[in-house]
């Protein structure tokens, strides 16, 4: 789709609810993981992390969505797809600054350069305790992303028509350093398997954007 009849469109969900944790749901490796009460997350005082959601145009107009490899490393998210952002730092004013200076950092878009639609729902991520806090952004390639090496592997352009393919649903058998043999539902997307929170707030997005394209 044109990016600008993209950004035309998806200006609407800016007043419609979150999907929340049904959307979550559908693409969630444990179930139960969802059913943790607000008291219970609160207990563990995990830490707080930002991300966003960020949809542009290539050279020819058609939209895309970004995502990130991540490189390897010691911890549970190494080596996996994820959206641009990270955990909250003391001198960030709220989540939203979080995302927008992680996407800054990580994939050279500044903040003033990204149109922010609205911010999704919230989700815990037992394995490394955090709480994670996506927005869904807009930007017209003002620049070329450049990516931050120590932390980003590679880009990962996905056409806003894979992403909402219904045949990219599907599920793998996966090890991390927690569980192995695991079978998840996933995106496949570019050739790469998209599991677990990530997959969790795509969803979500997506089931925005079926009410709006």
């Amino acid at each position: 789709m044109n990016f600008t009849d993209f950004s035309r469109k998806i200006s609407k969900i800016e007043n419609l609810p979150l999907p929340g944790v049904d959307s979550h749901y559908k693409m969630a490796p444990l179930a139960t993981v969802l059913e943790l009460k607000t008291e219970e997350i609160k207990k563990r005082n995990p830490r707080k992390a930002g991300v966003m959601a960020l949809f542009y145009p290539d050279n020819v107009l058609n939209t895309h969505l970004l995502l990130i490899l991540r490189k390897t490393y010691q911890g549970v998210h190494s080596n996996q797809i994820s959206f641009p952002g990270g955990k909250m730092e003391q001198e960030d004013m709220n989540l939203l600054t979080t995302a927008l200076r992680e996407t800054h950092e990580e994939v050279g878009v500044k903040p003033r350069d990204i149109k922010v639609i609205k911010q999704l729902s919230q989700i815990y991520i037992p394995p490394s305790n955090f709480e994670v806090f996506p927005y869904l952004g807009l930007y017209n390639m003002n620049e070329p992303f450049k990516l931050q090496d120590e932390e980003v592997e590679t880009l990962v352009e996905v056409s806003l028509a894979d992403f909402m393919d219904e045949k990219r649903i599907v599920k793998e058998k996966i090890t991390t350093s927690y569980a192995k043999e695991w079978e998840v539902p996933a995106f496949k997307l570019n050739g790469y398997t998209v599991w677990g929170a990530t997959a969790m707030m795509l969803s979500e997005v997506k089931e925005l954007f079926k009410q709006v394209l």
